[in-house]
């Protein structure tokens, strides 16, 4: 009798691992699809909501700083509480600067220039020389 129960254990014991590790994964995978379902329907609510002409209009003056015709927009910048010596940067690195800035260079200008050379001179690219977008005035 003995013999049978230590057979049928030893029979029976990786059957019944493979079991509990299948059952182990669908339990998973029933997670991971419950999961995504509710991703989904959060997305399709999300989709749904752009149908509404008043989130549009908020999407377009909060994102792209939309206003109707005879309204003032105004861009408070710096209103948040920093420290003074803290000063806003670029993705770059560079620092914001706090005043406005005129362009040094007509870049319409520089632009239609590129092509038009470009497109009508018999030189290489090698000696083609860029145009000066700096502002500098130099020409290297």
């Amino acid at each position: 009798m003995l013999a049978i129960i230590v057979l049928f254990v030893v029979v029976l014991a990786p059957s019944l691992r493979t079991l509990i590790q299948q059952q182990e994964q669908i339990a998973q995978q029933q997670r991971e699809v419950a999961s995504q379902k509710a991703d989904v329907a959060q997305k399709k609510k999300d989709v749904a909501r752009w149908d509404d002409p008043a989130y549009i209009e908020a999407q377009a003056r909060d994102r792209l700083l939309y206003v109707y015709p005879g309204e003032e927009s105004y861009l408070v910048m710096g209103s948040e509480n920093r420290k003074a010596e803290s000063t806003p940067t670029t993705d770059s690195g560079t620092p914001v600067s706090s005043t406005v800035q005129t362009p040094k260079v007509d870049w319409v200008q520089a632009m239609l220039s590129s092509v038009l050379t470009s497109g009508l001179t018999d030189e290489t690219t090698q000696q083609l020389v860029a145009p000066d977008v700096s502002g500098t005035g130099d020409t290297k």
